[in-house]
């Protein structure tokens, strides 16, 4: 049996071909898909600082309510005492009571006023935070797509399976999909997911 060194060549550079096609698309994909993660990761990290601040202004905004309810409710008692006072002296001397009783009415409507303000204050932080927190799903689940992408991308260079890396594009794209609407701010959102991963 002749071996002719030409076919021997050809087979040589046949052979590879496949695999470094294989392997450029894998390492192609996976550079595209860093750079989707990266600026996702960037832009989230900043949502969740943002939702951290709104959590703390939430509670800071619920213990000043408490504290107003309690001031309303100490001011409330003291204007109690002053009338129930007052009905006891003789009229002679219950002006001086009814321009304590007006003060108090004054504060404890003050503090039911300032009271409310928080209550609303309060409320517009959590709306803050749900709007942020429904952003911060979408980047999460880019994030999660995009890792399990990048390991199926792993495993199709080193099994060399195209049918392998066709399946990588599904949560590849999955995750690029949500990690736009992230930034772009669109209403997408898979709730089933975001409530199967918190």
């Amino acid at each position: 049996m002749e071996i002719n060194p030409l076919e021997t060549v050809d087979a040589a550079r046949d052979a590879p071909a496949r695999p470094a096609r294989l392997n450029a698309a894998v390492a192609v994909s996976v550079a595209l898909l860093s750079t989707v993660m990266g600026v996702c990761k960037v832009k989230d990290d900043n949502i969740v600082q943002a939702m951290q601040q709104a959590q703390a202004d939430k509670v800071d905004h619920w213990a000043f309510y408490q504290a107003r309810n309690l001031r309303e409710e100490v001011a409330k008692a003291t204007l109690v005492q002053l009338r129930l006072q007052a009905a006891a002296l003789p009229e002679s001397q219950r002006a001086a009571h009814a321009q304590a009783i007006a003060q108090y009415q004054q504060l404890a409507q003050e503090q039911l006023r300032k009271k409310e303000e928080l209550r609303l204050q309060a409320a517009a932080d959590q709306q803050t935070y749900d709007s942020l927190n429904y952003r911060d799903d979408q980047f999460d689940l880019a994030d999660a797509s995009i890792a399990i992408a990048i390991s199926l991308l792993a495993v199709a260079s080193l099994t060399q399976l195209w049918w392998l890396f066709g399946l990588a594009m599904v949560p590849a794209a999955f995750g690029t999909l949500m990690g736009i609407a992230g930034l772009a701010g669109w209403r997408l959102h898979p709730g089933f997911l975001a409530q199967l991963l918190s």
